[in-house]
């Protein structure tokens, strides 16, 4: 079951279940064992068809963040090492992404406003990455915290939203092609702001 103490969690999970995609809420209360150590839990397991499963981790963001940054896309090292492992345990049919739930808490979106998800008095956009490509791209930002991010503009250029990400039919933007720039200040969108 999602943690539904996280906004961004029950957030995704709401936006789900109104596109009736079929997914698993994965029991986040410990860490997995399996013969080679531990893996941090997973948030869900999405089947939209197609033959075809998504390994997906959570990481909700506010938008803009702490200091009017756009764009935050940090993780720990241990959540994109155990989101790789979890797609090596699944095998061939699953591919691992990460989900950012941007909470938009201004007038600036990261998607047209019109594509905002509303849940308990919030608006929400979620962009997915795959793994693989948002760990060819992340660097190191933080030692001590263990932390990685992908630099903005590889970020706009990698992420799309997520109901084109998991149902390609709706028309997903080639990847490379950058998210629309105009639902955000141009001082943003050029990595201006703290990136």
């Amino acid at each position: 079951m999602a943690d539904r103490g996280n906004h961004y969690e029950a957030a995704l999970e709401a936006w789900l279940q109104q596109r009736r995609i079929p997914y698993v809420a994965v029991d986040e209360a410990r860490r997995a064992q399996w013969s080679g150590g531990s893996l941090k839990s997973l948030d869900f397991i999405v089947s939209p068809g197609r033959g075809r499963g998504f390994l997906i981790d959570v990481k909700g963001r506010r938008f803009p963040g702490a200091g009017g940054r756009y764009w935050k896309n940090w993780s720990f090292q241990d959540d994109v090492a155990s989101l790789g492992q979890w797609e090596r345990l699944f095998g061939p049919g699953f591919e691992a992404a990460l989900v950012f739930a941007y909470w938009v808490a201004g007038p600036r979106s990261p998607v047209p406003p019109q594509r905002l998800f509303a849940h308990r008095g919030r608006r929400y956009a979620f962009l997915g990455v795959r793994l693989s490509s948002y760990r060819a791209a992340m660097r190191r930002i933080s030692p001590c915290w263990d932390t990685v991010e992908v630099p903005a503009a590889a970020f706009r250029c990698l992420a799309c939203e997520l109901e084109q990400f998991l149902l390609p039919e709706v028309g997903t933007p080639p990847e490379g092609a950058a998210l629309p720039a105009a639902s955000v200040p141009a001082e943003a969108a050029a990595g201006a702001w703290g990136f």
